[in-house]
């Protein structure tokens, strides 16, 4: 017998307008908690705007959200602590050696220094960065860097990791590498929230929401997404749907 899963994220009719521009236009959907969830749409979409209003940088025109048990409206301050977010941009600091930059963003994360030891060597394990852990990042090839962020991401050990395109620019080994990596961490019960232009790599979430022009599109399983989609070809891929569905409107 399965037992449900907590909901570690719930938005209702949320909706977010620049002027009279509507961004996002009533969207509700649910994560739970320990999934692996996709957020995909084209340029434009919507998606970046509605990742910052659940990561609590941009305050939604109307609706409701709840996001790892803090309201999106009254209690930004507590979701930015319980969530972790890895940029499509690398946005660590290319002077600085892998080490400094884990060292630095201890600080920013208020971690008690006598955890520092202990996170240090977790992240430096996790990412696998021991021999380069004293060159400046900027010298560190792409997934590398990107594994150093995701490292950073994870040093106060969110309920919630937000991870924008993340694999953008990385090799194909990298890419199976980083997956492997995010079932361990769903595995262990942090939720993952990431939006990708790779279908095959969105094919490894449980969950998926399509978005285009502010509105969701489709959402259910990648095969459910597939299926009801592309009902006239047996070999059709996300890939194919995720086309036909950004077409439409």
């Amino acid at each position: 017998m399965t037992t449900s899963r907590p909901d570690a994220i719930v938005i209702k009719n949320l909706e977010k307008k620049f002027g009279d521009f509507i961004a996002v236009d009533k969207i509700s959907f649910s994560v739970k908690k320990g999934e692996i969830f996709g957020f995909l749409g084209s340029n434009g979409s919507g998606k970046s705007t509605t990742i910052r209003m659940l990561c609590g940088i941009l305050t939604p025109t109307s609706g409701q959200g709840i996001v790892a048990g803090h309201d999106i409206y009254t209690e930004p301050e507590k979701i930015k602590l319980s969530i972790g977010y890895m940029s499509q941009k690398f946005s660590l600091y290319e002077e600085m050696t892998p080490f400094e930059n884990i060292r630095f963003y201890l600080g920013v994360y208020n971690i008690p220094p006598d955890q520092w030891e202990e996170r240090i060597q977790w992240t430096i394990d996790t990412t696998r960065l021991h021999d380069v852990r004293n060159r400046l990042t900027r010298d560190l090839p792409p997934g590398w860097r990107q594994r150093l962020a995701l490292g950073c991401a994870l040093l106060h050990k969110p309920d919630i990791l937000f991870l924008d395109e993340p694999t953008s620019g990385v090799d194909p080994l990298t890419r199976r590498h980083f997956w492997d990596f995010i079932g361990i961490l769903a595995g262990e019960g942090i939720t993952v929230f990431i939006t990708t232009h790779y279908m095959d790599e969105a094919t490894n979430c449980e969950q998926i929401v399509m978005i285009n022009e502010g509105k969701i599109v489709a959402s259910g399983s990648p095969s459910e997404i597939i299926g009801e989609t592309i009902t006239d070809r047996p070999g059709a891929d996300l890939d194919d749907a995720f086309i036909e569905l950004m077409s439409r409107s």
